[in-house]
């Protein structure tokens, strides 16, 4: 399915739980294909539900509530823990 949507030539890519029920291996393929297209010049976004997911690979977050921008954190303060902070203080 992927690969149709890079056949497109796509310039934005939206990727929703792309590495659920998927093994390691191609979950780590799936970040590297990630991570080319970030270098190609294409924006992604991600949604998942991993927190380790998105501390791993992405440059920022946002956290959305009602439709809204709750808050963000920038590359330098994203861990775990501080995810956890910024979802239980927008609840």
């Amino acid at each position: 399915m992927i690969g149709k949507w890079l056949l497109a030539g796509m310039r934005i890519d939206l990727f929703d739980e792309p590495t659920r029920g998927i093994d390691v291996r191609a979950k780590e393929e799936i970040f590297r294909l990630i991570d080319q297209l970030v270098k190609d010049g294409c924006a992604v976004l991600m949604i998942s539900s991993e927190l380790s997911e998105i501390v791993r690979v992405w440059d920022g977050f946002y956290m959305m509530k009602e439709k809204r921008i709750a808050g963000e954190l920038s590359q330098d303060d994203l861990s775990e823990t501080n995810l956890l902070r910024l979802a239980m203080h927008h609840e």
